[in-house]
């Protein structure tokens, strides 16, 4: 080789790899821009089915105008092993912006961070209330829901008591967020299993409680009912322990409202023959508690019936404003009640 060819090609070669790195360089940053920066507006929603194959995810977001490069996108996922990086892209339903670049479209679907629908859950709520609630947000049909209720999952949830007819007052009320292709009746049913498991159950397995699991949740839930002033909560729970000690009955509207599916009212309240109607889950009628929770409890309702204090107290009754009258004999507790009625029915007479 001559020597003006030596020079020629030694000269030349710097200079076409500094013009290929500069068209890759340039390449590259033109293809993880957003495909419209002035586009800001409308998300688009993807669903990648388990299983879609990396270039066809890449193929599906460049249809939907997401990213600008197939090509672009086969490179950033080789990166991703050259790194050794954990994980890998997953399948759910995406909410994504043309105004991301493609590293970070392509991060959230490695990460997996998928659409989520959201729910809450007061406590205090029964299963129909849940269900009714569910299903006006339009994520599942009520019945399906309660049908579910009634399927008890002992091979997940083996703590769970035997016998139970259904999943009443283990339902842990919380907010939810769940991927949105994971909802439906089941679903729903065993994330609010888990949350309970995570967050009630230790409180009883870490405790010397005097009840079952099942005495446990079954009183917190009437206390829940009950307890409508954060204070009272405590006194409210040794009052039921004081007479689930002494064999008196407890006397709680709200079971006998959840046992013949009623909500009084002041307007409306319990009426004699309702709190006489034979029931399993009359508490004035029978000794005990009633034969499931009546609603799902939340911790602190749960915390206060574990080791109920002792109070002197054996009767309270509603003011209607959300405390209560605790009284120490029945005399004093009919009287509580008698001036709590005249007060209400003189109101309800001067708005008339």
């Amino acid at each position: 080789m001559s020597w003006f060819k030596r020079v020629f090609y030694i000269g030349i070669f710097p200079v076409a790899l500094g013009v290929a790195a500069w068209q890759g360089w340039s390449w590259w940053s033109w293809a993880k821009r957003p495909v419209l920066a002035s586009d800001v507006a409308q998300p688009v929603t993807i669903q990648i089915p388990t299983g879609t194959a990396a270039q066809q995810i890449g193929q599906d977001l460049e249809a939907a105008g997401l990213i600008r490069s197939t090509t672009a996108w086969k490179v950033w996922n080789r990166l991703q092993g050259f790194k050794n990086r954990e994980g890998g892209l997953q399948a759910g339903t995406y909410s994504l912006s043309p105004t991301q670049t493609l590293p970070e479209i392509a991060d959230q679907i490695w990460t997996g961070e998928v659409v989520q629908t959201s729910f809450t859950i007061p406590e205090g709520w029964n299963r129909s209330q849940m269900a009714e609630a569910l299903e006006a947000q339009g994520l599942v049909n009520a019945e399906e829901f309660l049908s579910a209720t009634e399927t008890i999952p002992y091979d997940q949830f083996p703590w769970l008591p035997q016998g139970l007819p259904h999943l009443e007052g283990f339902l842990y009320p919380d907010t939810y967020s769940i991927p949105s292709e994971q909802i439906d009746a089941d679903g729903i049913v065993d994330v609010m299993l888990l949350r309970f498991e995570q967050v009630a159950l230790p409180a009883y397995q870490q405790t010397t409680s005097p009840y079952s699991l099942l005495e446990w949740v079954n009183l917190a839930s009437i206390v829940e009912k009950e307890s409508v002033v954060a204070e009272e909560r405590d006194t409210i729970a040794g009052v039921f322990a004081r007479r689930l000690r002494e064999g008196i009955s407890l006397g709680s509207d709200p079971t006998v409202e959840y046992g013949l599916g009623v909500t009084q009212t002041p307007e409306n309240p319990l009426t004699l023959a309702q709190v006489n109607t034979p029931n399993p889950y009359n508490t004035y009628r029978n000794l005990g508690l009633p034969p499931t929770p009546i609603a799902s409890p939340g911790i602190a309702s749960l915390e206060a019936s574990l080791n109920p204090p002792d109070t002197e107290f054996l009767y309270f009754v509603a003011r209607y404003d959300g405390t209560h009258v605790f009284s120490r004999s029945l005399a004093e507790h009919e009287n509580a009640q008698n001036q709590i009625r005249d007060r209400i029915d003189a109101e309800l007479g001067d708005d008339l």
